[in-house]
Formats: structure tokens, sequence, C-alpha cells
């Protein structure tokens, strides 16, 4: 039985999956900021060149 709880101890298998999520989490807000503004500068330059063709 100690030995069961020793290796549950010093398993840090899952703090590396955490890590990763955070990882992952920080990526995907980094990604959704740059699309959204990409997005809206896009936005822009279609709104002038439909006006501009009218």
């Amino acid at each position: 039985m100690g030995l069961l709880v020793s290796r549950f101890l010093s398993n840090e298998s899952g703090a590396t999956a955490i890590e990763y999520c955070l990882i992952a989490a920080g990526l995907s807000i980094v990604i959704v900021t740059a699309v959204n503004g990409i997005g809206s500068t896009l936005n822009g330059r279609f709104t002038s060149i439909n006006t501009s063709l009218k």
C-alpha cells in the first residue's frame, strides 16, 4: 500500500496535462484576438471597395 501511495505522489503526468491545457488556452485566446482584429480590418476594406464600386 505504501508503494502505491508513493507512486501516486511522485506521478507528475496530471500536472503536465494541466500545464499543456493552460498553454493551449493561452494560444487560443491569442488566435481569437488576432482573427478578430484581422476580421475588422478586412470588413472595413471590403466596405470601402464595395462603396467605390457603386
